[in-house]
């Protein structure tokens, strides 16, 4: 089996990452801030607003800078002739490899955020789950999906 790529996700998904966390955050935080105006209007306890914003605090830390950070450094996929070997997890590490004959289909796919910062996501599709490849730049995900394709021996019907 000759290895043919080894690679990790490109540096630009960390931003893509704590990007989409803080937006996600932002909103998070615009309902604490609702629950203390209406608590502070109708007289309502605010041991519950103190609550979520200690939640608020550790998930912003986790998720913005922590995570984002850990995923990057841990996630790694090597592509061969016969299979593909995926690696990832935070805590725990998880190792997969899926056999090109059970592959049924490759999709590329980029939301918004990602799109502006020119990634891409592979999913490799087979009867058990998806495996996914998020935070690759585009050409990269493009010649992935084409190389597997090719391995895996699907039609590409998308082009």
């Amino acid at each position: 089996m000759d290895r043919e790529l080894t690679k990790r996700l490109h540096r630009d998904y960390i931003k893509v990452y704590r990007i989409s966390s803080l937006i996600t955050h932002g909103l998070i935080f615009a309902v604490i801030a609702a629950y203390f105006t209406m608590a502070l209007i109708w007289d309502w306890t605010l041991w519950p607003g103190w609550i979520a914003l200690a939640l608020f605090i550790v998930t912003f830390i986790l998720f913005t800078w922590i995570i984002p950070k850990m995923k990057h450094a841990r996630f790694l996929y090597e592509l061969f002739e016969e299979e593909l070997e995926i690696q990832k997890g935070l805590v725990f590490l998880s190792n997969v490899l899926v056999p090109m004959v059970r592959v049924q289909h490759v999709e590329l796919e980029s939301g918004p955020m990602m799109r502006k910062y020119g990634l891409a996501s592979v999913s490799i599709v087979t009867a058990a789950t998806t495996h996914r490849i998020s935070g690759l730049k585009l050409e990269e995900a493009q010649q992935l999906k084409r190389r597997i394709g090719t391995l895996a021996k699907v039609d590409d019907q998308d082009e």
